[in-house]
């Protein structure tokens, strides 16, 4: 089982990102073994040599978040844990760091290659407007912006009811696009990579990369909802140091 996943997106030259598996860490189960979630009751101790090694393969300083499935984004400040869903950097060797276990991670870069972000979003946040905001946070004009989404719970593993299709409606109509009917009544299997690409393009970013995973289904990765206690993998983007 290889240790990261490497985001397939058109980056300039420059920028970094990976995404944590399962593997590759020294966590007992049931968080085995690269947990670096330090809120699910893991031994401490694991959780800091496990995000000690992530610091140490990539040569870069995460900033870890305490995630509220809000719309907050933060300056990406390594060593302080600050309370908001998303983060966004210019500086370089400053990793945006975001943690999940069935929520969609997404991660940002500008086409010059100056900014990036990196946005959690459960579907409370996604309909909130988290990644709405953490574009703008780049500052830079939408059609400047590449969108990598990373694993998450799939369109056929996301059974939700009729609220939560009537909360992504309301706020945009298209959204029904991305519910289907499901086998109980009054519920729908929900595609949140079709929800967070509609999104995105209501503000003018369609550079949008990635999707197609499922958390659920996917050994590689921690799922909520596959295992309630269970650890949490992140997804990074950074800017390279100049050697």
């Amino acid at each position: 089982m290889n240790t990261f996943l490497i985001p397939d997106w058109p980056a300039p030259a420059g920028i970094r990102a990976c995404v944590t598996t399962r593997a590759g860490g020294v966590s007992l189960a049931p968080f085995d073994s690269f947990n670096l979630g330090d809120h699910v009751d893991d031994d401490p101790v694991a959780v800091a040599h496990n995000r000690q090694r992530l610091t140490h393969v990539f040569d870069v300083q995460p900033a870890w978040l305490s995630q509220v499935h809000g719309v907050v984004v933060a300056p990406a400040t390594p060593g302080q844990i600050i309370e908001a869903d998303a983060s966004w950097t210019a500086t370089p060797g400053i990793a945006c760091t975001v943690m999940t276990a069935d929520c969609l991670p997404a991660l940002f870069c500008d086409r010059a290659g100056t900014r990036v972000a990196a946005a959690h979003a459960g579907w409370r946040g996604l309909a909130a407007g988290v990644l709405e905001a953490t574009a703008q946070s780049l500052n830079v004009e939408p059609q400047d912006i590449l969108v990598w989404l990373g694993p998450a719970i799939g369109p056929k593993a996301f059974e939700v009811g009729a609220e939560v299709r009537d909360v992504f409606m309301r706020d945009l109509p298209q959204s029904a696009a991305a519910f289907v009917p499901s086998l109980n009544p009054g519920r729908f299997m929900a595609d949140i990579y079709e929800l967070a690409r509609l999104r995105l393009a209501r503000c003018g970013i369609t550079a949008v990369f990635g999707g197609g995973f499922c958390t659920v289904t996917d050994s590689r990765f921690y799922s909520y909802r596959r295992s309630p206690r269970t650890g949490r993998f992140a997804s990074l983007v950074w800017i390279e140091t100049s050697s």
